[in-house]
């Protein structure tokens, strides 16, 4: 009996050791592994930095997008005076322009005038120049060497973005031309047909002046006067919906149908 207890407990003792032992060794690859890890980041600093170098990249795409989405809410909100007066200005006169005369005369009595304008201070900063005996250089010399090169990515994703909005355009006229829907349809050709009497009324240039006109003054008239003008939008909102109600009750076809699932 004492000799079988004496092997078990030696058995015991074997296997605990061997336990103790494993322990160790498990620790002393985990503490290796990131001791190389940590060494390899400290001699090539591109390790470990990936996902940090997408993260800087990608926010700034997001902030270069956002400021210009800022900037020219800034233009049509009016933040800004004199700069929304330029672009406002310029934009009008050259519509206005182009309502009187042909667009190839507006291209090039707009470029003669920006070349007479260039020339004559090129030729008044050499005289400039020549008489202080200076050496400034080209006056337009930080506007030639500036980089105007239209970026890839941002040029690719323009035109992917655009692809999406004529896809989508393509389809809702193609459901409303083939009476997918017979309410919308109906809606549509009531569209254009008030759309025939606003073509009577005014022309294409018409229409894009006094489109640019209300792009640059109604989102500041909102601004201003926000609470009158949503409770008449909320009083005509109201207004409309019982007149359309009152319309479906008399014509019950003009009821949307449910779509089944």
């Amino acid at each position: 009996m004492d000799t079988e207890n004496d092997s078990m407990n030696r058995d015991i003792g074997a296997e605990a050791f061997e336990k103790v032992d494993k322990i160790p060794e498990q620790d002393e690859e985990v503490t290796t592994t990131s001791f190389s890890d940590a060494w390899l980041k400290n001699v090539d600093p591109r390790v470990g930095q990936k996902s940090k170098i997408e993260k800087k990249d990608e926010a700034k795409v997001e902030n270069e997008s956002s400021a210009g989405v800022y900037t020219l809410l800034d233009l049509i909100y009016w933040r800004d005076v004199k700069k929304t007066g330029v672009v406002f200005g310029s934009m009008l006169f050259v519509l206005l322009s182009l309502s009187c005369f042909s667009v190839l005369s507006v291209l090039a009595y707009l470029s003669l005038a920006v070349l007479t304008v260039t020339l004559s201070f090129r030729i008044y900063k050499n005289v400039l120049q020549a008489v202080q005996k200076s050496g400034e250089g080209h006056p337009f010399k930080h506007f030639l060497e500036m980089n105007i090169d239209l970026p890839e990515d941002k040029a690719r994703d323009a035109v992917v973005d655009i692809l999406k909005h004529l896809n989508c355009t393509f389809r809702e006229l193609r459901r409303l031309f083939l009476v997918e829907d017979l309410v919308d349809s109906i809606k549509f050709g009531l569209l254009l047909w008030v759309l025939t009497y606003v073509g009577s009324w005014f022309n294409g240039m018409t229409l894009i002046i006094l489109a640019v006109v209300a792009i640059f003054t109604l989102p500041k008239v909102y601004e201003t006067y926000k609470v009158q003008i949503d409770n008449y939008v909320d009083l005509a909102r109201t207004q409309k919906d019982n007149v359309w109600k009152q319309v479906q009750e008399k014509v019950p076809f003009l009821k949307k149908k449910e779509k089944k699932q």
